[in-house]
């Protein structure tokens, strides 16, 4: 099973850092963000990555190669401007290929088993997502899990916990057939399609997980493990 790591945001929230280095290179605890997260990948037996990049792209290829040094296997799918989370998924599915496979956001930092991913979506679903308690900076959250199955729910409807979804999932190739490849497109519409006609499945993850958002953040997470 291959994954693909979501790369090619510009980061607008961390400016003036990623003005001069792109996002998933900002490092913690004196690695890069997205060393973290391939290391993580590796350890669920996921080595066959592709990554997409735009915005100083050619750093990211630079700082990481073929993957070899890191255990893991890279591919780069590059785009001119940034195509958004759908459309970037869409634009890299050539090198992803005709099965599922797992996407993770290149800005998440967490503790998450991927291994438990390795084996979905099942069935007719199209997707399963992985989803979080709802953090300080999202406390509305975005999508409902009951008995494994995740739906839109509402926003303020107490008889359906809402959670926050943790920018990792596995997906099937047919998810995206709607998006055309070079088209701007965003995953949440398209998740909650799939939700909407009961195609999505989850999981609840309560372990470690930090949106590394802001530099605010970035400067605790990096506190926090150079003092573990």
């Amino acid at each position: 099973m291959k994954a693909m790591i979501l790369a090619a945001g510009r980061g607008e929230r961390m400016r003036p850092l990623t003005d001069r280095v792109p996002k998933p290179l900002l490092e913690v605890g004196g690695k890069a963000l997205v060393v973290w997260l391939i290391e993580r990948l590796r350890a669920g037996g996921l080595r066959d990555l592709v990554l997409n990049h735009a915005h100083l792209g050619a750093m990211i290829e630079s700082a990481l190669g073929d993957g070899a040094a890191l255990g893991v296997s890279i591919r780069y799918s590059p785009e001119a401007t940034a195509l958004g989370t759908a459309g970037g998924i869409a634009q890299a599915l050539p090198l992803l290929g005709a099965g599922p496979f797992v996407a993770a956001n290149g800005d998440v930092f967490c503790d998450f088993a991927f291994d438990r991913l390795r084996s979905e979506p099942r069935g007719a679903a199209l997707a399963h997502l992985v989803l979080i308690d709802n953090p300080p900076h999202h406390p509305a959250g975005d999508f409902t899990l009951s008995g494994g199955r995740v739906g839109n729910g509402a926003a303020g409807d107490a008889a359906a916990e809402r959670l926050t979804f943790a920018g990792i999932g596995a997906y099937s190739p047919a998810l995206f057939d709607s998006v055309r490849r070079g088209e701007r497109a965003e995953l949440a519409p398209l998740l909650r399609q799939a939700a909407e006609a009961g195609r999505v499945t989850g999981e609840r993850f309560t372990g470690r997980w930090v949106d590394v958002g802001t530099p605010e953040r970035l400067a605790e997470l990096d506190r926090a493990l150079r003092v573990r």
